[in-house]
């Protein structure tokens, strides 16, 4: 019955993809955060360095949680459709939670693991597995047009539970690679628009705010999230951790922190929520593209974004 669920739920409506603003679905934006997110910018873009930043390579939006009820934010180009890299396994996990809360899917061992192990280390092996039993699709050799096309309708499927939600701009139907896709993967790539992920990072502000505070599937549901979230700014660099090179590297000691990175050859992005000594409490999200080996970037404009007014 679970099985039929799956499929149930993958042909339903239609892709999700719509070239349109994916925003914050609540709170205000404000003055103020815009304006701080603005001279943040401006000042980076000014700053001499080997390869100086421009405006269009970067993205962010910084939202205030301090008050869950009132929530505020700014942006800039925080509606702009970009390669997430990595931060689209957070998409998979809000989604996997939903499937199994719905009973579509059971919360076995094995997709436990692949969910801490997409979150956790990122592998992308693990959300490999995860989008397959989301979508009951998998990758293989070329398929014939009609079967290729069912194939697609069912790995939407993802794209269309985040369309309920009002999530426009995005596309979560990739599976990410390391070496590169083969196959069917790269039939759909060559016949379907859009080719790649895609995410804002004011959709991204969105779900990890909704996780944040309790407001994506259940309570229950978003502490077990952001148990796989939760990082050590304190712990030892290693090799491709979360923290270090991001916004981790940024906060000061005492801060808890929650968040998904993404990084390749030309990306390096974050997703973080910091609760401060301070008692603030904020969500930043900072795409780059063309920047990727600049482990100062994302942090130096987070240390900017953290600084009190």
């Amino acid at each position: 019955m679970k099985k039929l669920w799956v499929y149930w739920w993958a042909w339903l409506g239609t892709a999700a993809f719509a070239a349109g603003p994916g925003g914050m679905a609540d709170g205000v934006r404000d003055d103020a955060l815009d304006g701080k997110v603005k001279a943040t910018i401006e000042a980076w873009c000014a700053k001499p360095r080997p390869k100086p930043l421009k405006a269009d390579e970067v993205a962010v939006t910084l939202v205030d949680l301090g008050d869950p009820k009132a929530l505020r934010w700014g942006a800039h180009r925080g509606d702009q459709a970009i390669y997430p890299a990595s931060v689209v396994k957070l998409f998979y996990l809000v989604a996997a939670q939903r499937w199994i809360e719905d009973g579509r899917l059971d919360e076995s061992d094995e997709l436990k693991r692949a969910m801490r192990d997409m979150i956790v280390d990122s592998y992308n092996e693990a959300t490999h597995y995860v989008l397959d039993v989301l979508t009951g699709t998998t990758s293989g050799p070329e398929l014939a047009p009609d079967s290729l096309r069912a194939w697609q309708e069912q790995r939407n499927a993802v794209n269309r539970y985040f369309a309920s939600l009002g999530y426009t701009g995005i596309n979560c139907n990739k599976k990410p690679w390391c070496e590169g896709p083969y196959g069917r993967e790269v039939q759909a790539i060559r016949t379907f628009e859009p080719k790649r992920n895609l995410l804002t990072t004011d959709a991204t502000a969105r779900l990890m705010a909704d996780i944040a505070l309790d407001r994506v599937v259940t309570p229950a549901r978003c502490e077990k999230m952001r148990t796989l979230l939760s990082r050590d700014p304190a712990a030892p660099a290693t090799a491709e951790d979360q923290v270090h090179g991001f916004v981790g590297s940024a906060v000061p000691e005492g801060t808890k922190l929650w968040s998904k990175a993404g990084w390749t050859s030309q990306t390096r992005h974050d997703c973080a929520v910091v609760h401060l000594p301070d008692g603030r409490r904020l969500l930043l999200v900072i795409f780059t593209e063309g920047h990727a080996t600049e482990e100062d970037l994302v942090p130096g404009i987070a240390k900017d974004l953290m600084a009190k007014p």
